[in-house]
């Protein structure tokens, strides 16, 4: 249904495998955490580290966009100026 550009940014989930990973990684580490606060801060800096580790740009980026544009119209408008 959609180019492969698009497909490939949509169903690409390495990202958030990634993240997920480094999120338990962190808190099975720990055996409780004395509040809420404590563990969003560790969550938090655990995703900055995770940051950055993302060097890699998305292929094609400016054709996916425009694609994106064009497929998902008017979505855009308020994130992204194109």
């Amino acid at each position: 249904r959609y180019p492969a550009n698009i497909r490939k940014v949509i169903y690409t989930t390495n990202a958030i495998e990634s993240v997920h990973r480094q999120f338990r990684k962190l808190t099975k580490t720990k055996g409780a955490f004395p509040n809420e606060n404590s563990l969003l801060k560790l969550l938090y800096l655990g995703l900055m580290n995770a940051q950055e580790k993302w060097t890699m740009p998305i292929q094609s980026w400016n054709l996916t966009l425009s694609q994106l544009a064009i497929y998902f119209e008017g979505r855009l408008n308020n994130v992204m100026t194109l």
